[in-house]
């Protein structure tokens, strides 16, 4: 039956031959048989007293070429969805002029299913108790437990059929196959997703950067750094503004560019790493030599901001200037970590 309203009074079924039929032939014969249905004993549970799924049932049994009764009888509602016993499926597909021959035969352990359709090569689909074993059937309490033989039949038959009579069963499923499908199981409630908890990293905090700001651009100004690897490691912490970007890169000033002269003295722990002083310029019988690898040692051994602080005391007793810049960038890398934490 295609789409029927009260105004297009359009017939459910194909013109009656002789002999008495109680197909309706318009809408409304169909609403009030559809009621008369759903109040009789005699149609399936699915049906009593719902005469909607009444009339769906005769529709699809109207597309199919079933009569409103058989509809009624050979349609299923499993799992909320419409499906065609195992036994109208072949009755259907027998008696379409399409189908040449469906033989069915059962060794004990495998069920096999022989479907030719005209004009086509045979297909032949199989289905044993180790398919049923791997797809969780076997022993399954319920028909596969009381009639094994039975299901195997119904699932070669539904493999067979649905692949080489797709068309004469307009895509309806089989019943036998749909019960045998896990149901819906409720998996909660969905979880609300606060938006502001999928956004990025936080910003960097405005009264660090703006403590930290100084002594960055006192570490581009004697190129110890870049704006860009001081924003590099800045946005390992937080986000940074527009404004705050353009505050590092912004051109060196005058005072900026003639950084004032600092005391040999140790300097304060847990300085940024722009007022590490490289010590080589002081005379070499001043200073204790150390290697680079003793150095780098001592700022990865450091646990904590204090002992950073005090292994980069070390750096400029390193008479490479590679690997003094080498070992600043550690500190730095290292102080960052330490700060984030």
């Amino acid at each position: 039956m295609s789409a029927i309203t009260p105004q297009e009074n359009t017939a459910l079924t194909a013109p009656r031959g002789m002999g008495f039929d109680l197909s309706p032939q318009t809408f409304e014969q169909a609403m009030k048989f559809s009621h008369m249905l759903a109040e009789s004993d005699l149609v399936p549970k699915d049906f009593k007293g719902k005469p909607g799924n009444c009339l769906i049932a005769m529709q699809w049994g109207s597309e199919l070429g079933l009569k409103p009764l058989q509809a009624l009888s050979n349609i299923a509602v499993v799992n909320g969805r419409a499906a065609l016993w195992g036994d109208a499926v072949i009755a259907l597909v027998r008696s379409s002029p399409l189908c040449e021959y469906v033989q069915e035969s059962d060794d004990g352990h495998t069920a096999t299913c022989r479907a030719k359709r005209r004009g086509e090569p045979e297909q032949v689909v199989t289905f044993s108790m180790d398919d049923a074993k791997q797809a969780g059937l076997s022993g399954k309490q319920g028909p596969w437990t009381q009639y094994p033989k039975r299901m195997r039949q119904m699932r070669a038959r539904a493999f067979a059929l649905r692949d080489v009579f797709p068309d004469v069963l307009r895509g309806m499923p089989v019943a036998e196959e749909v019960q045998d499908m896990p149901t819906e199981r409720h998996m909660g409630e969905v979880e609300r997703v606060d938006p502001a908890r999928t956004q990025g990293p936080a910003a960097f905090p405005v009264e660090r950067f703006t403590k930290n700001l100084p002594e960055w651009r006192k570490a581009i100004a004697l190129g110890k750094a870049t704006a860009d690897s001081v924003i590099g490691k800045a946005l390992t912490i937080g986000t940074l503004t527009p404004e705050q970007e353009e505050a590092v890169r912004a051109p060196l000033t005058d005072a900026e560019k003639a950084p004032a002269a600092k005391p040999a003295a140790a300097q304060p722990v847990g300085q940024q790493v722009t007022d590490v002083q490289p010590k080589g310029e002081a005379p070499a019988a001043d200073r204790q030599k150390f290697t680079f690898a003793q150095v780098s040692e001592f700022l990865h051994s450091a646990t904590d901001l204090a002992a950073l602080g005090v292994a980069a005391e070390l750096i400029g007793a390193v008479d490479d200037p590679q690997h003094r810049a080498e070992l600043v960038a550690l500190f730095e890398e290292r102080q960052f970590a330490f700060e984030a934490e």
